[in-house]
C-alpha cells in the first residue's frame, strides 16, 4: 500500500467516524429531550400527589392495595407447597386460571420475575420452587 492509498483509506475512515459521531450526537439530543419531558411529568405527578394529600380529609386511611393479585396468588400457591416444584402450566388448575398458551406464557413471565426478585428458585429448566 502506498502513501496515497493510505491517505485515501484514512480519509474514508475519518468520514465514517465523523458520520457516526454526528449520529450519536443526534441520539443524545433526542434522549435529552425525552428525559426532560419525563422529568417534567414526574414533577407534575409529585405536585398533584402532594395537593391531593393536602386536600384529602384528615383521619381517613387510603384503601389498602388489592390483596388478591396474580402474583400474590402464585406466591400463596408456593407457600402452600413449599417443597414442591411447579411448571407454569401446573399452577393454572389450582389457581383457577385458563390454561391457554397465552395465559401460561404470562404466568411464565410472572414466575421469571418472582425468581429474579428472590421469591422463587429454578431447580430445573421450566420448574419453579419456593426459595428456602
Amino acid at each position: 500500500m502506498n502513501i496515497t492509498e493510505l491517505l485515501v483509506d484514512l480519509h474514508i475512515r475519518e468520514n465514517e467516524a465523523t458520520a457516526r459521531a454526528d449520529e450519536l450526537r443526534h441520539q443524545i439530543a433526542h434522549f435529552t429531550a425525552v428525559l426532560t419531558e419525563t422529568e417534567a411529568r414526574l414533577a407534575d405527578l409529585a405536585t398533584t400527589r402532594e395537593i391531593i394529600t393536602k386536600l384529602a380529609p384528615t383521619g381517613t386511611e387510603p384503601d389498602p392495595p388489592e390483596s388478591s393479585t396474580a402474583y400474590q396468588a402464585i406466591v400463596d400457591s408456593f407457600n402452600q407447597h413449599p417443597d414442591q416444584a411447579f411448571r407454569a402450566r401446573e399452577l393454572h388448575e389450582p389457581l383457577d386460571m385458563p390454561a391457554d398458551e397465552a395465559s401460561v406464557n404470562i404466568t411464565r413471565s410472572r414466575l421469571g420475575r418472582l425468581t429474579r426478585q428472590g421469591f422463587l428458585t429454578q431447580p430445573g429448566r421450566g420448574r419453579y420452587q419456593k426459595r428456602t
